[in-house]
């Protein structure tokens, strides 16, 4: 985790103007979505800053498989075949580009790589979910509009061959 106290990035004292601070935030919230940090504090007097993200791939680009836990109710098993496409945001799903339009996806559906299969609405920012893989749609895992989380099992694909029967 990394810890600024007192100062910006830059060295600049924080705190004597909002709009210094503001900038900081700015830029330490870049920094974040770059990678470098995915923990902060940040206090200075009597004011505390927490920020929290993940390593975020940029708006676009591909999902990759990410282990999800065994167990409980709800809960997708990764050892049940297939290869999912997970969020990589948190955020909501949403399986069509607009309401009363087609979703994106079906169960039995071929999709190639570079598709769209959703979207996850981030902070008013619409982030199309691109599949890294080809594959036929074997489960969606999550309704419209859900909630999701960094690493939410989205779509389960099988091999393009698979017959859903």
């Amino acid at each position: 985790m990394a810890r600024f106290a007192g100062n910006s990035v830059d060295g600049t004292p924080i705190g004597a103007a909002s709009d210094g601070l503001i900038g900081t935030v700015r830029e330490l919230i870049s920094m974040m979505g770059k990678g470098g940090i995915s923990e902060l504090d940040l206090s200075t007097g009597e004011m505390t800053i927490r920020l929290r993200g993940q390593s975020l791939a940029s708006p676009g680009t591909s999902v990759h498989q990410t282990p999800v836990p065994n167990g409980g109710a709800g809960e997708v098993l990764e050892d049940e075949p297939g290869h999912l496409v997970t969020s990589p945001m948190i955020g909501t799903y949403y399986s069509a580009p607009s309401p009363g339009e087609a979703p994106f996806v079906h169960v039995g559906d071929d999709v190639e790589v570079g598709q769209v299969v959703g979207i996850v609405e981030a902070m008013k920012i619409m982030n199309e979910i691109i599949s890294d893989r080809a594959g036929a749609v074997l489960e969606v895992l999550v309704e419209n509009a859900q909630p999701v989380e960094y690493g939410s099992p989205l779509i389960r694909l099988g091999d393009p061959t698979d017959s859903l029967a």
